[in-house]
């Protein structure tokens, strides 16, 4: 491990500590998983809660990866159910959608964390996630939700190379946002079509693709791998298996993204204008 990345580490340790307990909402990717492991080595298990918010847009292959990461990390851990369809702000699909959902899931986190006797709640947010346009995390500052790693500087690259060092299995996985992230903004959001995309997205998980999106444009899928898959997935055979899947899933037409996959290009509608 790099002495810097190291230093970072040991610094990170040192934050938790000084928490006493903490929640750490936890989803099962990357980030969330390392903030995991890094509270218990800090605080003990017994001082440390996960808390699994599940919601209509997380699939259901995220939830068997955060159960099998606390198979590995055996740390308390309680799941609870929000209607985000019904929170205001979500289902209408605006810009700020992310601020009034994050806003509606950590208020759910920070109950929890208050019943258990947690003294902080912590999220997984880096220093890379400032990039970005994330309204969620004007939430999170709101509620004062701390973000550990963005306070000692880790990347996200940092994270993956700690997670593979402490063995988590998470270290290689592919960031995966919100479903709800897939419909383009103005266009409401509803059950129906979050179950249709993870239909979709599902099935071209299990035909290889780690890395992808199934953005929703009504009756149209458009699909973004990365550009060195997009030759494989045109081929012949696969394009057959890939069109049939997402058929069964309920789209009517099926497109590949020629300019491949990339993070957030919904919001490529917000820079337009």
């Amino acid at each position: 491990m790099q002495a810097e990345v190291q230093k970072k580490y040991e610094n990170l340790l040192e934050l938790l500590r000084g928490y006493g307990s903490v929640a750490v909402a936890f989803s099962g990717g990357v980030d969330s998983a390392l903030l995991l492991y890094a509270a218990r080595e800090a605080l003990g298990k017994e001082q440390v809660l996960a808390v699994t918010v599940l919601t209509p847009s997380y699939p259901a292959h995220e939830a068997k990866d955060a159960a099998r990461l606390l198979q590995q990390l055996q740390v308390p851990h309680i799941e609870v159910g929000v209607d985000q369809l019904a929170v205001p702000g979500f289902a209408e699909n605006g810009p700020e959608r992310c601020y009034y959902c994050k806003l509606a899931l950590f208020e759910t986190v920070q109950e929890m964390a208050a019943l258990h006797h947690c003294a902080y709640v912590a999220d997984g947010a880096n220093v890379d996630d400032e990039g970005d346009y994330r309204p969620g995390m004007k939430a999170t500052a709101e509620l004062g939700i701390q973000s550990p790693f963005r306070q000692v500087g880790l990347t996200k690259d940092e994270l993956r190379q700690l997670s593979q060092e402490f063995g988590l299995f998470t270290w290689n996985k592919p960031s995966y946002a919100c479903l709800a992230s897939r419909i383009p903004y103005g266009e409401p959001i509803t059950a129906t079509k979050l179950q249709m995309i993870e239909a979709a997205e599902q099935a071209l998980l299990d035909l290889g693709f780690a890395e992808m999106r199934v953005r929703y444009h009504g009756g149209l899928a458009r699909i973004e791998v990365p550009q060195v898959a997009i030759e494989r997935i045109a081929q012949p055979e696969l394009r057959q298996k890939v069109v049939a899947a997402l058929k069964a899933a309920g789209f009517t037409y099926i497109s590949l993204d020629l300019e491949g996959f990339r993070s957030g290009s919904m919001n490529d509608a917000l820079t337009a204008k």
